[in-house]
């Protein structure tokens, strides 16, 4: 069955009666090149733009409520919302601003867009907002109880007391964003999850800077787009073979390095089979999913007769494999 993934995707610079941005649209470009194909080029979403550059090309607070309410209204398997441009809190919540607005609270309601992705029949609901004040999203108001139903993932640019910022025509936010989905944020299967961005964006933003928010209530594992990886499943999945148990250790001998360099007489020669386990255990190590034992690196572990081990990071997808979940 064909996957459903479909996005909005508004970037707005022009403001009739507020101060013009001027990295919005652009970003807005920048994801939808992002998000349209995986990154063999399968297709992945199919995106509409929406944006606004000058008094020519406006987006209207009504067109953009529409385009959200029909966006949320689709069976899809991801239906994603993003939103580069002004924002707006005050008392009763945040709004999103569109080009035609005169006062802030007369933009599309946050509230009002997390209702509609709460009561989506899409699968998994995905909002990222590059505006200020946007981590507003999902957070209760004053006599209301605003909640995130399953499978709805928020993701913005700052939190409910902060601005965005925009750098070289170009929001901070977006930038990383777009690196994450590049593949900065893949797993080793290639992966890249909502979660996996946030850590990114989280990471490579300073403590004095714009702090990013996520909020999400999913409990399936959601992949919004795919890199190659950096290592082949076949290779991965051989992991329980060599490590059969946690926290086993796997013994290596001279017999694994094909380097003839370096060998003490009487030291065997390379096996061609061991030497075909050694180099997926190098790749292991070099991906940080093992590390040789009492030796500082795997050619010193082989040719000592040490061992190798997993670390966390190995374990983990050592549990993946055995419960054929990779």
């Amino acid at each position: 069955m064909t996957s459903i993934r479909i996005a909005l995707i508004v970037g707005i610079n022009f403001y009739e009666s507020g101060a013009h941005l001027h990295g919005c649209v652009n970003d807005a470009y920048s994801v939808k090149a992002v998000l349209e194909r995986h990154d063999g080029g399968s297709v992945n979403f199919d995106c509409q733009l929406l944006t606004s550059t000058d008094q020519n090309q406006t987006v209207k607070r009504a067109e953009l409520k529409d385009k959200i309410s029909d966006l949320f209204r689709v069976d899809a398997d991801i239906a994603l919302l993003y939103f580069a441009g002004h924002g707006h809190i005050e008392s009763t919540g945040g709004y999103l601003l569109t080009s035609d607005i005169s006062r802030g609270d007369d933009g599309v309601s946050l509230t009002e867009i997390l209702t509609l992705a709460n009561s989506s029949p899409a699968k998994n609901k995905i909002i990222i907002l590059d505006s200020c004040h946007s981590g507003i999203a999902g957070t209760p108001t004053e006599g209301e109880l605003a909640s995130i139903a399953e499978g709805v993932t928020v993701l913005t640019a700052s939190t409910k007391d902060q601005y965005a910022s925009e750098i070289n025509g170009q929001g901070v936010f977006t930038s990383l964003l777009v690196d994450a989905l590049s593949g900065s944020a893949a797993n080793l299967t290639g992966d890249i999850t909502p979660g996996s961005i946030y850590a990114h964006i989280d990471q490579s933003l300073g403590p004095w800077e714009q702090r990013p928010v996520f909020k999400t209530n999913v409990k399936q594992f959601v992949s919004l787009r795919t890199t190659s990886p950096a290592i082949s499943e076949d290779e991965l999945r051989k992991i329980t073979s060599f490590f059969p148990t946690p926290g086993y250790s796997f013994p290596l001998d001279p017999s694994f390095e094909p380097e003839m360099k370096g060998r003490d007489a009487g030291m065997p020669d390379p096996i061609e089979k061991n030497t075909e386990v050694f180099a997926v255990l190098q790749k292991y190590n070099r991906l940080n999913l093992l590390v040789p034992e009492d030796a500082p690196h795997m050619w010193n572990a082989a040719m000592e007769s040490k061992s190798c081990r997993l670390t966390a990071l190995g374990e983990h997808y050592r549990r993946l494999v055995e419960k054929n979940r990779i």
